[in-house]
């Protein structure tokens, strides 16, 4: 893992999708990944998006002589957030893994394969689980966010509450080991209703926070949410102390649903600057707001997809430190990933001018060592198509 910061947060360029890895202690080998989005074609010489599984299988430590990946997250079973899980389920060891079950239920005619196996693969979990009354070890364990309701359903009578998670509660431990020395994941959605709208909707978020000694480093990571979801954690979050962030992963790849919106009865969609404001007042010093997504054009055409020029001029208004973009870090033809170190000196931007020092040419070889495959490029959309 000689390219991972000890303890901190990297965003990988793979396009308009997610690819998050936290990394909780460099050490101990300690790797949380939310979302994964890995194409084919990222393996071609000259392809400026990252193969985010190489990267993975370089960098994680190893388990009985397989890359071992603590936990994995799925915030939702979209494409660009699940793209290439086949691949690395059977590639990669995965202690535990993360979902919500009710985007599986609403939403179960569409799935992408990548979707499916990740379903299957939870669900087989959440059935040895329930069977072995909670005794089991890593590789079949599962973490379910959700509410109590759900454990009353048939294919879930049996399953331990203790593994469970309700928004508006904290994970602290992680493939069955306790962290909250360190680590801190609070859910702040989905909202017990969401299943009930659009399926960006039932997306898992988190602020996550890193402690190393008396410092902690805080990233926001709010899936494909979009307004009224994302004003609804700001306004009904009680501890605002759970609102911090250094680090802002712009909902949606850069959407502008999260700041404008059309009511119900309104006939255009209108800035709404009050979920501007409350976001600009939670982040912490430094303060930087990150898009997951293609290189953001000057202007779109009505109906356009995500990333959005009008979004990304509104979060440089309010961004302490600075807005940065995945595929344009680092230049548009060979991006980097976005790193923020998280030390007891505070919280670091791995940025140009620290890249050396902080270890980012060891991933960027990484990385041109990863590439070189002669597979064809991969769809860019799915299922969850980036609207």
């Amino acid at each position: 893992m000689k390219g991972f910061p000890k303890r901190g947060f990297i965003f990988w360029p793979v396009g308009t999708g997610d690819s998050t890895t936290i990394v909780v202690d460099k050490e101990d080998g300690i790797i949380l990944q939310i979302d994964l989005r890995h194409m084919e074609c990222a393996t071609e010489e000259d392809d400026p998006h990252v193969p985010i599984i190489d990267i993975l299988k370089q960098e994680l430590p190893e388990l009985n002589e397989k890359p071992h990946l603590s936990v994995f997250a799925l915030t939702h079973p979209d494409k660009d957030h699940c793209q290439g899980f086949s691949q690395l389920i059977k590639e990669v060891t995965i202690g535990e893994l993360w979902f919500s079950p009710r985007i599986f239920r609403e939403y179960h005619k569409d799935l992408c394969e990548d979707a499916s196996a990740f379903k299957k693969e939870a669900m087989r979990r959440v059935k040895k689980t329930i069977t072995s009354k909670g005794n089991v070890g890593s590789g079949d364990r599962v973490h379910i966010i959700g509410y109590d309701d759900l454990l009353k359903e048939e294919e879930f009578e049996g399953f331990p509450q203790d593994q469970l998670t309700v928004p508006g509660n904290s994970i602290t431990e992680l493939n069955g080991e306790d962290y909250s020395d360190c680590f801190n994941a609070f859910v702040h959605a989905p909202f017990k209703d969401d299943s009930e709208g659009e399926r960006n909707d039932t997306s898992l978020a988190f602020r996550i926070a890193l402690s190393d000694g008396e410092v902690t480093g805080f990233a926001m990571l709010l899936g494909d949410h979009c307004y009224p979801t994302v004003k609804r954690i700001f306004d009904r979050t009680t501890d605002k102390n759970n609102l911090a962030w250094n680090v802002f992963l712009a909902p949606h790849h850069c959407s502008k649903g999260v700041m404008y919106w059309c009511d119900e009865g309104e006939k255009e969609e209108t800035l709404r600057q009050g979920v501007l404001d409350a976001i600009e007042k939670a982040a912490s010093d430094p303060g930087y707001i990150v898009a997951s997504s293609e290189p953001i054009p000057k202007s779109n055409e009505a109906g356009d997809n995500p990333p959005h020029a009008i979004a990304k001029n509104r979060y440089e208004e309010i961004a302490p430190d600075g807005f940065v973009c995945t595929q344009e870090h680092g230049g548009k033809d060979h991006p980097q990933p976005i790193i923020f170190e998280v030390t007891t000196a505070g919280l670091t931007y791995w940025g140009s001018q620290v890249a050396k020092a902080a270890g980012l040419t060891s991933l960027a070889k990484a990385i041109e060592q990863a590439r070189g495959g002669a597979a064809p490029p991969s769809d860019r959309v799915g299922f969850g198509e980036n609207r």
